[in-house]
């Protein structure tokens, strides 16, 4: 966008756009977003700006996305896609959204939690809670004047799915996992469209309008990102990921054959999350150990070899990046649905896929060497990971919400 071409005061509803030089606003490109935003000192929150359009022309939208970046990163990606929208966020207090999200739009929390599955007093409270927090939405949806909700499931899309039908807004609802969340077994049936990040999926989901469009990655995935690690060009790359929050037992496993890989040549990358009191124990010219790396799609892009959980989002990164993995589900999601997404790519023959609780070091570690000394095996289940990929995913929900409101 030219700013200079911005010569008169474009109103946005309650806030004002200046020219930059103003000093009311300021102009920043936060990481996270491929465009500018302009911040308001006085109301400390941020808008998106697509195309510069007439107030009446900006469309209100409210995407509810809380918890890991299995929830966030899809829909940050969404964002990405959306023109002519003015986006708030809904959250909940003290999880990711509060560090990724304010830096691009303004995030509203309530205070919410995950349903029980079997009744006792914390049922209640959570009872208490969700009414509590439908109100708040609806409260936020009549301030706000939004017009639809986008939102990527967890229990965040809860109140805000059942503040959407108390109002009559459309809700399009996204669901990563093989297996569908309890929120949306519950509530997708009064989502206007729930898309699907496994075609299989449906089949859970009788009683809701469902299309497949896979799961959305950020635009950086799909562009070559250079890594900024001495790790020579021709030299095999193995990455080790426990997801957002990272995963102690990998990193166990990893450690105790992590040495005999790296003397067949390899490099690694190794992603321990912030909570691993071991993660600065290995020391080798090869080995690089990071509690986060910012730059996942030139991680990803660059490997020869993911170890990694097998949460959706990830996957789907695996997939366009066409990077093969060796999976290692995460035993105590819900329903095991980490297991039914390996699966998948398995199936593919873009993954192995081992149970934490029977694999041992030696058996990882004989699997990765195998793996390390078979090119040809590795170019295979790459090629099979591409088959997996659908590049259009985000817009094809940017549609489906454009639809919704055209309805």
């Amino acid at each position: 966008m030219d700013f200079n071409l911005i010569k008169d005061l474009i109103y946005l509803d309650e806030l004002k756009l200046f020219e930059r030089n103003s000093s009311n606003f300021k102009l920043f490109f936060p990481f996270i977003c491929d465009q500018p935003l302009v911040f308001s000192r006085r109301h400390n929150s941020a808008i998106l700006l697509g195309k510069v359009t007439e107030r009446g022309d900006m469309v209100r939208l409210l995407i509810a996305a809380s918890g890991t970046g299995g929830h966030l990163f899809p829909a940050l990606a969404v964002a990405e896609k959306l023109e002519n929208t003015e986006i708030q966020w809904l959250g909940v207090p003290n999880r990711l959204e509060q560090t990724l999200v304010p830096q691009c739009y303004p995030l509203h929390t309530v205070n919410v939690e995950g349903f029980q599955t079997s009744l006792s007093w914390k049922t209640l409270t959570v009872a208490t809670g969700l009414t509590s927090s439908v109100f708040k939405v609806k409260q936020l949806l009549q301030r706000e004047k939004i017009k639809a909700i986008f939102t990527t499931g967890g229990y965040i899309a809860a109140p805000a799915i059942l503040a959407a039908r108390w109002q009559g807004i459309p809700v399009i609802l996204h669901e990563s996992n093989y297996i569908p969340g309890k929120v949306t077994r519950l509530f997708g049936r009064w989502c206007q469209t729930v898309a699907l990040g496994f075609e299989g999926t449906a089949q859970y989901l009788a009683d809701c309008r469902t299309i497949w469009v896979s799961t959305p990655v950020r635009s950086q995935f799909y562009a070559p990102q250079p890594l900024d690690l001495p790790i020579p060009e021709n030299a095999p790359l193995i990455v080790v990921v426990g997801g957002s929050q990272g995963a102690i037992a990998v990193n166990r496993l990893v450690r105790q054959g992590v040495r005999e890989w790296l003397n067949e040549g390899a490099y690694m990358v190794h992603l321990t999350g912030e909570n691993d009191p071991e993660s600065q124990i290995i020391s080798h010219s090869h080995y690089f150990s990071f509690p986060f790396y910012e730059n996942m799609a030139g991680l990803f892009q660059r490997a020869n070899l993911a170890i990694s959980r097998s949460g959706a989002g990830t996957l789907t990164e695996l997939a366009v990046t066409h990077t093969p993995s060796i999976l290692i589900p995460y035993p105590y999601a819900a329903e095991d649905h980490q297991t039914y997404n390996a699966e998948v790519f398995v199936t593919a023959g873009a993954a192995e896929c081992y149970a934490q609780e029977t694999l041992t070091a030696d058996q990882l570690s004989a699997s990765v060497l195998y793996l390390l000394r078979s090119p040809e095996r590795l170019q295979e289940m790459s090629n099979r990971a591409k088959t997996l990929a659908v590049v259009d995913s985000a817009a094809q929900i940017q549609q489906l919400i454009k639809d919704s409101l055209a309805k």
